[in-house]
């Protein structure tokens, strides 16, 4: 890793602190995209508000700084500043060097752009260049096809394929679990 490289910056994106006032507002209508939320991971999809979600930003950085387990990240554009989505790293166990990562992209004008990319890059970087963990784990359904993509050109393979374990819309999906480690993370560079 180049030591002048940008830790949380990348061409088009950064990575960033939320914003209670600002994000609040934005991320509640991301909750009211059911195709989004079902992206996103395989919890139980309803609407949240942005009082709602002021809570949930103020819980977050509570466990941040208690915790000492979880690292959440906005994603903004670098020409204005625009929240498009967010990147955590999460359940990360010191001892074991070990953690999962997840992210989303918003707003669907946003996704397919390469943002998604650079924000992973980034918080690749930082998880395995910066806080030093040994292997990432990430949990994706198996109807998002795009994510197990970007996931898998990224150095992730799958290791763990929980079958059947997803219902949605009256059908049954795999719930795959996909890593990398921090050795194959570095011959990619």
């Amino acid at each position: 890793m180049n030591l002048n490289d940008q830790l949380f910056r990348a061409e088009h994106i950064f990575l960033g602190p939320i914003d209670h006032e600002k994000d609040a507002e934005i991320e509640a209508g991301w909750w009211r995209n059911v195709e989004y939320l079902r992206m996103l991971n395989t919890d139980l999809v309803y609407p949240v508000s942005a009082s709602q979600l002021k809570k949930r930003y103020g819980t977050i950085e509570k466990d941040q700084d208690e915790k000492n387990n979880l690292f959440y990240f906005t994603i903004r554009l670098k020409e204005d500043s625009k929240l498009i989505g967010f990147a955590k790293l999460f359940w990360i166990e010191w001892l074991h060097g070990t953690g999962f990562v997840q992210m989303g992209i918003g707003e669907s004008q946003y996704q397919n752009l390469g943002y998604g990319r650079e924000a992973l890059h980034l918080l690749l970087r930082f998880a395995f260049g910066e806080i030093n963990l040994f292997r990432l784990t990430a949990v994706i359904p198996e109807y998002n096809l795009a994510a197990l993509g970007l996931f898998k050109q990224m150095g992730f393979v799958e290791e763990v394929r929980r079958r059947q374990a997803v219902h949605r819309d009256g059908q049954r999906w795999d719930s795959i679990h996909l890593g990398i480690l921090s050795r194959e993370w570095y011959t990619r560079l």
